[in-house]
């Protein structure tokens, strides 16, 4: 057999095992936009503490009312950027809102999803909590729950998540921003599956 024929071989068998990759990431994908939560299926759970994540003052709204509501004795933001302080945030979500509530505690230190949840289970073993109620968006929540199970494995999470206006989930595909915007999530998530797999456990973190 001369050399071009196995070249073409290769490159032939080289293609169809990326066709394959990209059906099973395009198939997944699909799963993956159509399984999104669309209702917060528990509302009245009360646990230790209420977990914002960054990334939409909708979050941090939806945060402080579960707060207000009796819902946690204590609100734990993750992610807030250094030199970002309460009353600033709390502008940004309520902007009429004069005097900060109490029991509100931020964290700098997480860049990242799974630097979220390594912040906030350090946070939490400080306080000694064994539940929290994660306030993030719909869209974000299947990987934020993978990562903070893997690093607070024996904590109860309830799930809440918040649907913000700009993303159309109803025909996600006709919506570039919203598309793009799945598609990163979807193979972040993907990732987060395969740390999940090789490293069980999650890195742990000082408060």
């Amino acid at each position: 057999m001369t050399a071009r024929p196995r070249l073409n071989r290769a490159a032939l068998a080289t293609g169809i095992i990326l066709g394959a990759l990209i059906g099973a990431w395009g198939g997944g994908l699909l799963m993956f936009a159509t399984s999104l939560d669309t209702v917060v299926e528990d509302r009245d759970t009360v646990t230790d503490a209420i977990v914002v994540l960054t990334g939409g003052s909708d979050r941090l709204s939806s945060g402080l009312t579960l707060l207000e509501a009796g819902k946690a004795r204590k609100l734990f933001i993750s992610g807030v950027h250094k030199g970002v302080d309460l009353p600033e945030l709390l502008r940004q979500a309520r902007p009429q809102q004069a005097e900060p509530p109490c029991c509100i505690v931020l964290g700098h230190a997480a860049d990242d999803t799974a630097g979220n949840a390594a912040e906030t289970a350090a946070w939490m073993g400080a306080e000694r909590f064994t539940s929290l109620r994660l306030v993030t968006a719909a869209y974000h929540m299947r990987r934020s729950i993978l990562e903070f199970r893997r690093a607070m494995p024996k904590v109860v999470i309830v799930a809440h998540p918040v649907f913000p206006d700009a993303f159309k989930r109803e025909q996600w595909w006709r919506w570039p921003g919203t598309a793009h915007l799945l598609a990163t999530e979807y193979t972040k998530y993907l990732g987060a599956q395969a740390r999940r797999l090789f490293f069980p456990k999650s890195p742990e973190r000082k408060p």
